[in-house]
C-alpha cells in the first residue's frame, strides 16, 4: 500500500458489513434511531441515505427510516466507511469528566440515577461541546445504550434519570409524557421573602416567547405545589415544590409570578435579592432537584433523593 492509501486508510473508520437480528429489547424503537444508537460516530445522514437507496434493509426488504422494529427483525447493514476528517469527534472537556466522575446515586440493571451539578448542560449543544449524557457515554463505555430518561435545566442541580436499556427509556418517556401524574418529581428552592404556612398550589397557564416563559390564560395547564421547609432569617425561605406538570421554566415563573421568585435566577429573579445572594454564597440559581419517585414496570416504586447542594450551606449559614 502507498504512503498516500495508508494515510487513507488510518484515517477512515470501517463498521463491515453484516447482519444484525432484533431482539425484543429493541422491539418497538424506530429504525433509523436504533441505527443511531448502534453505530455511535456513523454520521446520521449516511444512514438515511443507504436506507432510502435500499442499501440497508430489513428482512430483504427497502424501509422508510421510521419503520418500526420488531422482535426477530434481521437488518441488512452494508459496509460503513467514515472519513475521520468529515465526522470529526467532539472531545468532552477533562473538567466535566471530572465533576461528573462520582455522582452516580442509584444503579441497577436498567437505571442510572445520577446528582447533576448545577451549571452542567444534560447534552451538547451549539455553545456546549458535552453535557452529562456524552461525558457519562465516554465514563461508562459499558453503557452503549445510555440515554437521557428526562430533561434539567443547565443550571438546576439534583436528580438526573438515565436509561441503560431502550425498554427502560420507552417506560421513562410515557411516565413523563403524562404530565407528571404517574412520575413524582420534588424540588427545593431558595426564594425571596417569607412563603406563608401552608400548602399552595400554584395554577397559572404557561406560554412561550421567543425568549421567556410567561404566565398567560391562553397558554398551557401548568400546576406547581409549594410548601415553607425552612425560614432562612426572615428574608428568604427554602420551599419544598412538587412539580404536578412539566412545563419548561415552570418552577421559576410560578414563583417569581407569586412574588417569590428565585435566588440567583438572573432571567425571571429579582436584581436586588441577587445581588445580595451572589455576595454571600456565590452565583448559580438555588433550584435542586431533591428526589424522584419512580413506578417500575413490574409495580414497584423507587425512590432517589440528592442532598442538598454544599454550596447552599453557605448562604444559609450567612443568613441572608
Amino acid at each position: 500500500m502507498s504512503e498516500a492509501g495508508a494515510r487513507t486508510a488510518r484515517a477512515a473508520t470501517v463498521h463491515p458489513a453484516g447482519t444484525i437480528t432484533v431482539d425484543g429489547e429493541h422491539a418497538g424503537r424506530r429504525l433509523d434511531k436504533f441505527l443511531r444508537s448502534r453505530f455511535r460516530g456513523v454520521p446520521a445522514g449516511l444512514l438515511f441515505r443507504l436506507i432510502r437507496q435500499g442499501r440497508l434493509r430489513v428482512n430483504g426488504r427497502k424501509t422508510k427510516q421510521d419503520y418500526r422494529l420488531a422482535e426477530g427483525d434481521v437488518i441488512d447493514v452494508p459496509e460503513l466507511r467514515v472519513d475521520a476528517a468529515a465526522s470529526p469527534k467532539r472531545r468532552v472537556p477533562a473538567g466535566l469528566l471530572e465533576q461528573l466522575r462520582d455522582v452516580v446515586l442509584y444503579e441497577d440493571r436498567d437505571l442510572l440515577v445520577v446528582n447533576k451539578p448545577a451549571g452542567v448542560a444534560v447534552h451538547k449543544g451549539t455553545d456546549v461541546p458535552a453535557g452529562v449524557i456524552e461525558a457519562l457515554r465516554q465514563l461508562r463505555p459499558d453503557l452503549p445504550e445510555l440515554e437521557l430518561g428526562h430533561r434539567l435545566d443547565r443550571d438546576t442541580s439534583g436528580v438526573l434519570a438515565l436509561a441503560k436499556t431502550p425498554s427502560m427509556l420507552r417506560h421513562l418517556h410515557e411516565l413523563f409524557r403524562d404530565s407528571g401524574h404517574e412520575i413524582e418529581r420534588h424540588y427545593l428552592a431558595v426564594v425571596a421573602g417569607g412563603w406563608p404556612a401552608g400548602t399552595t398550589v400554584l395554577d397559572a397557564p404557561l406560554r412561550r416567547t421567543e425568549a421567556r416563559v410567561v404566565v398567560d390564560a391562553a397558554g398551557q395547564r401548568a400546576e406547581t405545589r409549594v410548601r415553607a421547609h425552612r425560614r432562612v432569617a426572615g428574608r428568604a425561605t427554602i420551599v419544598a415544590i412538587r412539580l404536578l406538570t412539566g412545563r419548561k421554566h415552570q418552577i421559576r415563573v410560578h414563583l417569581q409570578h407569586a412574588g417569590h421568585p428565585i435566588a440567583g435566577d438572573d432571567r425571571y429573579g429579582d436584581r436586588d435579592f441577587n445581588r445580595r445572594v451572589e455576595q454571600l454564597g456565590g452565583t448559580g440559581l438555588y433550584l435542586h432537584a431533591a428526589k424522584v419517585v419512580v413506578p417500575r414496570p413490574d409495580g414497584t416504586e423507587l425512590v432517589v433523593t440528592a442532598p442538598m447542594p454544599p454550596r447552599w450551606d453557605r448562604l444559609l449559614d450567612a443568613g441572608l
